[in-house]
């Protein structure tokens, strides 16, 4: 349906008030034509009616994005991803559950925007958590209403009201507004007038190289391929004794495994001994053979 739709002259990235003024002479549904409509498209798949339900709402839609205008973002973008969420509303929307499409569309509408919003301003600015998200589309409202909305940084009583209204931390919207009030940067930028050197040009990273990483990751396989064929190598009691001495974060103590066979604590820390240079001595006749210094 999607894509029938937006072939429909109707697009905000011409002239905005062209494309407003069109919209107004789609007439409006009343209830009983609008359950109509959505039955003819969920049963049949009448692409005319899904039109006809689509241009009936275009105000609605350009209602909805013109409150983010605040946003920096271009008005027709924002009317474009609120389309795309209306055509999303009535692919979903159940006409016989008794109400009418607009309550249940502003939903996907706003979401719709709500996304586009988020991939056009800096991920680093806005954060990923769903409480990041309120914060960033709330802050900006909330600073308005408390007339702080051209504050670089907020007042301690700005600070606190917000945190307050929206149960977040106040360190939290004092980052988010940082965050808001910062521009963005790019890596190309030359570092002198004349243009010669990028910021990207000083940046150093300290993570090893690809060759370091899989030689470590290759010389810990191969440790690792040691230890289990010296393992192998012990009898079943000394095997469990190692691995619960000396190979688990939270170790056993002597007193747990003079229990376990019966046997004192003292004789335990013998078989651990004997058991670890076992294992040494194993692990270094094995790397020789292997040409490998361990």
């Amino acid at each position: 349906m999607a894509q029938d739709i937006r072939q429909i002259d109707l697009s905000p990235d011409q002239n905005l008030s062209r494309y407003l003024q069109k919209i107004r002479s789609f007439p409006m549904l009343d209830a009983d034509e609008e359950v109509a409509l959505a039955r003819r498209w969920q049963q049949d798949g009448d692409q005319d009616a899904a039109n006809r339900l689509v241009s009936s709402h275009l105000r609605l839609v350009a209602k909805i994005a013109m409150g983010f205008r605040g946003y920096g973002l271009p008005v027709a973008d924002l009317i474009s991803e609120g389309n795309v969420g209306m055509m999303q509303a009535i692919n979903r929307f159940d006409a016989d559950r008794g109400f009418r499409l607009s309550t249940y569309a502003m939903w996907w509408i706003r979401a719709a925007i709500h996304e586009y919003i988020l991939h056009s301003w800096s991920l680093v600015k806005i954060g990923t958590t769903a409480s990041q998200k309120k914060l960033f589309f709330n802050l900006r409202k909330l600073k308005g209403q408390l007339q702080a909305f051209d504050a670089g940084d907020l007042t301690p009583e700005s600070v606190s009201t917000i945190a307050e209204r929206l149960n977040v931390p106040e360190k939290d919207v004092i980052s988010m507004n940082q965050r808001m009030a910062g521009p963005d940067h790019s890596l190309n930028t030359p570092v002198r007038e004349d243009g010669e050197g990028e910021w990207q040009d000083w940046l150093e990273d300290t993570r090893d190289n690809q060759e370091t990483v899989i030689g470590h990751s290759e010389e810990l396989d191969r440790r690792r391929s040691l230890l289990v064929g010296a393992m192998d190598r012990l009898s079943e009691r000394e095997r469990h004794i190692i691995v619960e001495r000396r190979l688990k974060d939270s170790p056993a103590t002597l007193q747990d495994l003079s229990q376990e066979y019966g046997i004192s604590r003292e004789r335990v820390r013998q078989i651990e001994v004997r058991a670890f240079e076992k294992l040494q001595k194993s692990v270094k006749n094995a790397a020789i053979q292997q040409h490998y210094i361990c």
